[in-house]
């Protein structure tokens, strides 16, 4: 477990090294438009790209960067493909996440469940993962559960 983790943070500070191109964050841009277009959705975007929405308002503990997060969620890819499906709830560090997650987690409430699309820079960049390949744009559901 300690292993692991130290691995997501090390894997966390070298996709956080990598910058892209207007025209990268463009092309992402539009591919995510695409998917939320042909799946009837209604997402925010954010200046950093990140497309966001509350599906279900919390009322407990705001979430703040130095908290650790229990949270259930479901990890998709574009295509549809599941990459990761937590139904107990996990706890993570909040510092520790990727940014995509970080941005919706900051000043979000225990109980609060979100869907939100994460573009390869506010993800893991060109880190190839298990079942997530690299310059992959995210898609997750998540519930948070508990706020420590």
């Amino acid at each position: 477990m300690r292993n692991s983790l130290y691995f997501l943070l090390i894997l966390f500070v070298f996709s956080a090294c990598k910058t892209y191109s207007e025209d990268d964050k463009i092309n992402f841009d539009k591919t995510i438009k695409n998917f939320i277009k042909k799946n009837d959705l209604s997402l925010v975007k954010t200046s950093s790209g990140l497309y966001k929405k509350r599906v279900s308002n919390g009322d407990g503990q705001i979430i703040h960067y130095t908290d650790s997060v229990s949270i259930t969620y479901q990890g998709k890819l574009l295509n549809g493909k599941q990459f990761d499906y937590q139904t107990k709830p996990k706890t993570m560090a909040v510092r520790d996440l990727i940014a995509g997650w970080k941005e919706v987690l900051i000043g979000a409430r225990k109980g609060d469940e979100w869907m939100m699309i994460i573009p390869p820079q506010l993800g893991y960049g060109q880190n190839k993962l298990d079942d997530i390949p690299e310059n992959s744009i995210l898609v997750f559901k998540m519930k948070i559960e508990d706020v420590k």
